[in-house]
């Protein structure tokens, strides 16, 4: 039944779910689906201290059992369902590999929705096991662009048929708020709303209605581009902390005061930067719109704290050290064409990056700026010839070699991973030609700005190679692990001086 509006009463909808072309027997059928999911509640049951009633040497299901095995394991599969919740299954795909498997996950998700009669955790279950196989299947060309409803019906066209994209009526509140969503250029600004109780409360108000498969596309749309937002303004912010503390121990600081962060007012420098490297998204736990507030307004406090404790050192405010305020650029670009797309003479000009940090700057002959712009000029002036992999660039008396990605992320890529190869083949053009200028004047002063430069953008580096490894996009975290590498090879060099 396809509902309108909300008057109409909240029964359940039958999906159209794509069926199976092989086996054409229904038993079989249902036997490899539970074979599928068998070695995520296994893992499942381990995590959660369950015991588990099969010996190791019947735990590798085989293709035909017999009635008994597939009685039991039906009905181990069904105990586990009522004992696991939610928030323990996201923490298993979130933190292991068990979610790399399109098959598996397919699987669990077509276990849940099959069920006649759907609890209120069943369908917490459903909502999350959606966004996950979004996540998984969704080609990395769209990640990161504005995401229309017809793509997220094409990514989930396997698992729920080829439904309608369009929007139900009822729906129009999830619309409503992704229109106010695009505008948020802080972490601050998003903390504001109630945006994940009130997804909530039109989740719960459905009914029935939920499982309406345009329904379900609108709620993994929502739900998908909700959590994005979240990180890419937390990263933002980590960005900035982590700059601020370089600064500081720069500066000599040993200690900070961290009161707004619910620490003392003098905790040491160094154990507040094992915090902002270590800080994890609230999204493994259980969560409520409380305590992702909660979390991110710690994030808020501790970037108050080093700011000011910046300032203090300084005598300059936030504008003056250079310090990311927001991510207005990163967040005003998104739209068909992708995060950040500008031309390159655009870009070179602009102050920050996607992801909103401030570029570095290096108040000597070369800093982050007119590197990028001399990197640029030097490959626009004499494109690479074509298969060629590696081309050399000059600053001053450094010769910088860089692979085939990285000059394309300079001549003919747009986007996060674009971005993050050439602030990374920035920071180690700065730290070679510094260390240059360092062995010839015997002046080390601009090699320890760029190397203060170089330690934050590899800091940063590690978090968006782990980012690219949880979306299943191996190109671009095979490509910036080896940048990064490169970059963490030329700080050691550096630091050897």
């Amino acid at each position: 039944m396809r509902v309108g509006d909300t008057s109409v009463n909240k029964t359940i909808t039958t999906l159209n779910l794509p069926k199976p072309a092989k086996p054409a027997n229904s038993r079989q059928a249902k036997w490899m689906e539970d074979r599928s999911v068998f070695p995520i509640y296994l893992a499942l049951a381990k995590q959660l201290e369950i015991e588990i009633p099969f010996p190791q040497e019947k735990r590798n299901l085989p293709e035909k059992p017999d009635l008994e095995l597939v009685d039991e394991v039906e009905a181990w599969l069904d105990a586990m369902d009522q004992r696991v919740l939610v928030h323990e299954l996201r923490h298993l795909l979130q933190m292991t590999t068990l979610n790399a498997s399109e098959s598996s996950l397919r699987a669990l998700i077509h276990r849940h929705l099959k069920k006649t009669s759907k609890t209120n955790t069943d369908r917490d279950k459903i909502d999350f096991l959606l966004v996950q196989y979004f996540a998984l299947c969704a080609p990395a060309k769209i990640y990161h662009k504005q995401i229309e409803p017809s793509d997220v019906a094409s990514v989930m066209k396997p698992v729920l048929g080829g439904g309608d994209a369009v929007p139900l009526a009822w729906c129009e509140p999830l619309e409503k708020m992704l229109e106010t969503l695009r505008a948020f250029r802080s972490l601050r600004e998003i903390l504001k709303t109630n945006f994940i109780e009130q997804g909530r409360k039109v989740k719960e108000s459905a009914g029935g209605m939920f499982y309406d498969p345009a329904a379900l596309l609108a709620f993994i749309r929502f739900n998908f581009l909700l959590r994005r937002t979240f990180i890419e303004l937390m990263h933002a912010d980590l960005i900035a902390i982590r700059s601020g503390l370089g600064q500081l121990e720069s500066a000599g600081a040993r200690i900070i005061d961290c009161h707004h962060f619910g620490l003392s007012a003098a905790e040491p420098l160094s154990k507040i930067k094992e915090v902002a490297d270590e800080w994890k998204q609230p999204f493994q736990q259980e969560y409520t719109e409380r305590s992702v507030n909660q979390t991110f307004e710690k994030l808020l406090g501790l970037r108050t704290d080093v700011e000011r404790a910046v300032e203090k050192i300084t005598g300059k405010s936030n504008e003056k050290l250079g310090l990311p305020t927001n991510v207005g650029s990163a967040r005003g670009n998104t739209g068909a064409k992708g995060v950040g797309a500008p031309e390159a003479t655009k870009l070179s000009n602009e102050k920050t990056t996607p992801g909103g940090a401030a570029k570095p700057a290096i108040p000597s002959g070369l800093d982050f700026e007119t590197c990028l712009e001399k990197i640029w000029e030097q490959l626009i002036a004499t494109p690479p010839s074509r298969g060629r992999s590696m081309t050399t660039i000059k600053l001053g008396g450094a010769r910088i070699l860089m692979s085939s990605w990285e000059v394309s992320a300079f001549v003919s890529e747009n986007g996060p991973a674009a971005e993050d190869l050439r602030r990374a083949v920035v920071a180690r053009a700065l730290v070679t030609a510094a260390l240059e200028a360092a062995k010839e004047t015997g002046n080390a002063t601009s090699l320890e700005r760029a190397l203060s430069v170089a330690r934050i953008e590899a800091s940063r580096l590690h978090e968006r190679v782990d980012a690219a490894k949880q979306a299943k996009d191996t190109e671009a975290a095979v490509n910036l692990g080896i940048t990064t590498k490169r970059l963490l090879s030329a700080l050691d060099e550096a630091e050897k001086m």
